[in-house]
């Protein structure tokens, strides 16, 4: 679905996405925000650049959000996992992709408190283009203030808390409802946010999702299988992981927030929240909903066919 950014409604269903929402299903909640960046996204890598895909404009990404362990890249794996496996850790907020025997790429991922409610093996049986986004009956009951208004969804887009793809969990021809996708809010890569599953920079999740066929297998480490893989890591304030062997960041990070350059989480999330009210009782009034975009399976090849709006 493309619609004029300067339709009412369409800008009023950004300010919100921008400012609050989160994931599909039981994968939802509010991305942080955090300082904006000035750099210059000519210093930004090829594959993060600005780039267009199906008539959106994909922008680019901020160098200041492409912290060493954000980045996508080739490294060394040493898991008992098969080639071809998706091994996600939400502890060390890592996805790793193995291409071949002792090698994986590997993309940085930001975790919400349903990244880390499964943990086990998967498969994936659904890929989405732009998936339009439903709150559950359990988020409405949840916090019928914020999800209320918005039952009957978001159309997809870059503006939609999945971003530019989906791919979909399933575990004995289930629905786990863990969700691997993009964001509309590329600075909480790397981070924890309040709510939702596994997310990735836009340009990453159209990388893995183009390279992934349906029935992928996953892994989703539990604590014990992330601390002996990665060992222990540590929070900083600036919401990034690191290892809790580096002291140097550690102390870093500290001192900026003792000297008050790393915002209170708790409270830029106290103040989302409340905005976030407000805003979804005008989108929730303006008749703009998830029935208005075309939401299919995909399984990687061709084009994303209308076969219908299915249920999310």
């Amino acid at each position: 679905m493309i619609a004029s950014l300067t339709t009412p409604k369409r800008v009023t269903r950004s300010i919100l996405m921008i400012a609050a929402l989160g994931a599909l299903s039981a994968c939802a909640g509010q991305p942080q925000q955090y300082a904006p960046p000035t750099q210059s996204s000519k210093t930004v890598p090829a594959i993060y650049q600005a780039r267009e895909d199906d008539g959106k404009e994909i922008k680019a990404i901020n160098p200041a959000y492409l912290v060493e362990r954000n980045r996508r890249q080739i490294v060394p794996y040493h898991g008992p996992e098969a080639v071809g496996t998706i091994v996600i850790d939400p502890y060390a907020r890592f996805l790793y992709y193995i291409t071949a025997p002792g090698k994986a790429e590997r993309y940085g991922v930001a975790v919400g408190r349903e990244g880390k409610g499964f943990a086990g093996t998967a498969e994936i049986k659904r890929k989405q283009e732009y998936p339009s986004w439903t709150p559950t009956q359990n988020m409405i009951k949840e916090d019928p203030d914020l999800y209320g208004p918005l039952k009957d969804g978001l159309p997809g887009g870059l503006d939609n808390p999945l971003g530019a793809r989906a791919l979909y969990l399933y575990k004995n021809g289930k629905d786990t409802y863990y969700r691997i996708h993009g964001t509309m809010d590329p600075s909480s890569i790397g981070r924890a946010t309040s709510a939702g599953c596994i997310r990735l920079f836009n340009q990453d999740i159209i990388d893995l999702f183009n390279k992934v066929p349906l029935d992928t297998p996953v892994k989703v480490r539990n604590r014990e299988e992330s601390l002996e893989m990665e060992g222990p890591v540590v929070q900083l304030h600036s919401g990034y992981v690191v290892s809790a062997y580096n002291q140097v960041a550690i102390n870093a990070d500290e001192e900026a927030y003792k000297a008050g350059r790393i915002p209170d989480q708790s409270k830029v999330e106290q103040e989302q929240h409340q905005a976030s009210v407000a805003l979804a009782e005008q989108v929730g009034g303006s008749g703009e909903n998830a029935r208005s975009s075309v939401d299919c399976s995909y399984d990687g090849t061709g084009t994303c066919s209308d076969i219908g709006t299915m249920n999310n």
